[in-house]
């Protein structure tokens, strides 16, 4: 008599020591897997839910200043240095590993509008209310040497913020109009202006290096190019601009914060609409900062919450608050793009995580072979309504929820308002006019 009999070899499924996870034999036949599609969908459900169990991505706060923090600067050398400046003229130099402030300077007298490293780390530009320029060292000044700035330069108006040049010795400013300086001279190289406005930013671009923008007052996005001393074109909004910032990895890519609670994703060469309109803030928008990738941004508002936005959506990913936490002024997505952090109106920082349920540390091969057939899974069944329902849930505070209900309210009376004079007015005399194209005034070049 013959007796078939399972054989297998121990080294595939048996574990050296006990320590050892366990192993799963698997067979790949597709015939034998006639539930393989309802099998994957319950696991990405889960897949789905334990996200947003685990999403908790709120680290830590530095806290330390005595007023608002009103700007901060990125070390672009340097992973665990952050700057950042108060309302009080107080600058901090925060240690990020140990979460501590390392050294503390009083810069300024009044606000310090604008912060900015110089593109080789050794030193940093700080502009406040005081009408000055000042730069500072990197280092801490030796045992019982006084805390001084290498250079001060000293201006006719108050400057209201400050780029480095990405590399080269230059630098901007910007308040009466924008400013181009030689780090070794006291007087501007070239005042570039198109308008009669104050300008409350002004942004270098990290790959074409001589271009700049700058948002003014009067609604206006202006362009520059720094060889030609002039201004290239300018886009004029239905309101203001608070800030703009570029992609670092599309050149002509940049987005803009702005009054009308919405951030504009324009195309620098064609300005006439934009790119994607990012709605979700019930408030204005202060502050926005790409990630490395350039693939998301981070904005934060008067909403008194950050949210992030993907570059091609138009609705955010992810809503950040905490109770405590008043209106954010400013915005940083880390070099290494894992961490965002946030100055308030309440004199903290705050560190969070750019992904919410991502595991800090060090992970297992299997574990990291296990969070990436988890994302396939959540991409391939993205659409399906209780895994779309669950992804997309967030909680908000009251008075951001009641915002957004008052505000599709509103939209929708405006749409109905227009649904009604386009059926009573004489065909063709009232044209379709986009969403993107509905907030652009002007563009002059």
């Amino acid at each position: 008599m013959r007796v078939k009999v399972l054989s297998r070899n121990p080294d595939d499924y048996v574990r050296e020591t006990k320590l050892d996870l366990q192993r799963v034999p698997r067979n790949y036949d597709p015939a034998l897997h006639p539930f393989e599609v309802a099998r994957e969908y319950v696991r990405a459900l889960n897949a789905t839910k334990l996200e947003r169990v685990f999403a908790k991505p709120f680290l830590s706060s530095l806290d330390g200043h005595r007023d608002g923090v009103n700007c901060m600067a990125k070390h672009p050398k340097s992973l665990s240095t952050l700057l950042s400046g108060a309302c009080d003229g107080e600058v901090k130099i925060w240690n990020l590993t140990k979460r501590q402030c390392i050294r503390t300077i009083q810069a300024h007298e009044g606000f310090v509008r604008g912060m900015c490293v110089r593109f080789c780390g050794t030193s940093f530009f700080t502009v406040g209310d005081d009408k000055t320029v000042k730069q500072w060292k990197m280092e801490s000044p030796e045992y019982g040497e006084e805390e001084e700035p290498i250079h001060t330069i000293l201006g006719k108006t108050v400057y209201t913020g400050i780029d480095h040049h990405w590399k080269e010795p230059v630098f901007a400013t910007c308040g009466h109009q924008v400013d181009i300086w030689d780090e070794q001279r006291t007087s501007p190289k070239c005042s570039l202006t198109w308008g009669f406005d104050s300008i409350s930013s002004v942004k270098f671009n990290p790959i074409e290096t001589y271009l700049l923008g700058s948002c003014a007052s009067d609604r206006n996005i202006v362009l520059y190019d720094m060889r030609k001393s002039t201004p290239l074109k300018k886009v004029i909004l239905n309101m203001r601009t608070n800030t703009l910032c570029w992609n670092p990895m599309e050149a002509f890519i940049f987005t803009a914060a702005n009054e009308d609670y919405n951030l504009y994703t324009f195309d620098m060469r064609f300005l006439e609409s934009p790119v994607m309109v990012h709605m979700d803030h019930v408030s204005a928008v202060l502050d926005v900062d790409y990630s490395p990738t350039g693939k998301e941004f981070v904005s934060a508002s008067f909403d008194k919450s950050i949210r992030i936005f993907p570059v091609d959506k138009g609705h955010s990913r992810e809503v950040y608050h905490t109770k405590r936490m008043q209106h954010v002024i400013t915005v940083k997505w880390t070099s290494d793009n894992k961490y965002i952090l946030c100055g308030s109106d309440e004199m903290n920082i705050r560190l969070w995580k750019a992904n919410a349920s991502e595991k800090l540390g060090v992970l297992a091969p299997r574990e990291k072979a296990a969070m990436n057939y988890n994302q396939k899974l959540k991409e391939k069944f993205q659409f399906h309504p209780q895994i779309r329902r669950i992804a997309q849930h967030r909680h908000l505070p009251k008075s951001i929820y009641c915002q957004i209900k008052e505000q599709r309210i509103m939209r929708e009376a405006r749409r109905r308002k227009e649904l009604n004079r386009r059926k009573h007015s004489k065909p063709g005399s009232m044209p379709f006019v986009s969403e993107r194209k509905k907030h652009i005034v002007a563009v002059v070049k």
